[in-house]
């Protein structure tokens, strides 16, 4: 089977020195490329930028914008199985990129904002028979936003955390199902959660 999966953060820039990002370490989308690569399974990893060391014996893509990782996606997710999505994307980015480096004026600045790409939702509706799986990083009414963005999304489950696991190297998740059933759960390191993410993916949707 192959299988795409997306990691780490994508940056927006505001100027030619500055951007919007996030801190996402990228540790549970290679984790979970570590483990489909150790069950015999042929990964494509869409990256963003992560000072993590590349999964051995998978094909990387490495991008910084949403804009590059909706490409890089879109562009691969049609030759594989399904995705398994654990980038912590940009949801938003400047109208306008300035060129050279804005200076300091003394006076405050505004700058308008547009949603990014959504590349999740984009695979959701392309996926045919292919299966997506989704990650929700929700801070509030946990259950109920990713749910919501399960089926906005068409996702299969959606895979629910809180900002603690933003740079963290571990991870507490419920995994829900289009019913709004919490089906799996499960805490520890990133790489245990990995593995039985894999697994559970395996069995009930691979």
């Amino acid at each position: 089977m192959r299988v795409l999966i997306t990691a780490g953060p994508t940056r927006e820039y505001l100027d030619d020195v500055r951007y919007l990002s996030n801190s996402s370490s990228g540790r549970m989308g290679y984790a979970v490329a570590e483990s489909l690569i150790a069950a015999g399974h042929e990964v494509v990893l869409v990256s963003g930028p992560v000072e993590i060391p590349i999964p051995s014996g998978c094909k990387i893509h490495q991008v910084e914008t949403t804009s590059e990782m909706r490409d890089a996606c879109v562009n691969h997710f049609p030759n594989c199985d399904g995705v398994i999505a654990a980038a912590a994307v940009c949801d938003y980015k400047p109208r306008e990129r300035i060129q050279g480096k804005i200076a300091k004026t003394g006076d405050g600045i505004s700058i308008e904002m547009i949603e990014t790409d959504d590349v999740l939702a984009e695979l959701g509706r392309t996926k045919d028979q292919r299966w997506v799986v989704g990650f929700a990083l929700e801070a509030e009414n946990q259950r109920a936003n990713a749910l919501q963005k399960l089926r906005a999304k068409n996702c299969d489950v959606v895979v629910l955390n809180s900002p603690t696991a933003i740079g963290s190297d571990t991870n507490q998740v419920e995994l829900i199902d289009r019913n709004g059933d919490v089906v799996a759960e499960w805490s520890g390191s990133k790489q245990d959660v990995a593995d039985r993410l894999v697994q559970w993916t395996l069995q009930n949707l691979g």
